[in-house]
């Protein structure tokens, strides 16, 4: 069973080199520096205005993390939810954890008026996921500024 808690400070030991695990995976496609990764850690767990960071547990212990942010968007007159990432480690995944993570969002966050996610062409178990659960894909591109 999956127990879906708030990120900690005491979390940051397994949670940190989990986020970075992922940044070097299939779901996404372009390196993030370990700097942005303590970063959005210390978002979540010291603030979380911007950020929510939350654990995801089962018996053996902490098996994936999810972040959370939230604006409003004028296109859906409301909250839009950005799952901004979720990951699984690889011994955790199949079990259905993923939907429950899922089930769990939109239950908690009754307020929204979209969820809204990203996927890489190559991650496309996570896109059969979410799918399932009710996402689509949506024609727009988009385009960033770092600074």
């Amino acid at each position: 069973m999956l127990t879906i808690r708030k990120m900690t400070p005491d979390d940051e030991a397994v949670i940190v080199p989990m986020v970075y695990g992922f940044y070097q995976s299939d779901a996404v496609d372009h390196p993030v520096p370990i700097e942005n990764v303590r970063r959005s850690f210390h978002a979540a767990v010291e603030d979380g205005t911007l950020l929510e960071g939350f654990a995801l547990e089962d018996e053996s212990g902490i098996v994936g993390f999810a972040y959370l942010s939230k604006y409003f968007a004028c296109e859906v007159g409301g909250v839009n939810m950005m799952l901004e990432e979720i990951y699984f480690s690889p011994e955790a995944r199949g079990k259905g954890y993923g939907t429950e993570f899922l089930q769990w969002m939109e239950k908690e966050y009754p307020e929204v008026r979209r969820f809204r996610l990203e996927v890489t062409d190559s991650n496309q178990a996570a896109a059969r996921l979410y799918e399932r659960m009710g996402y689509h894909f949506i024609n727009y591109g988009q385009m960033v500024k770092d600074l």
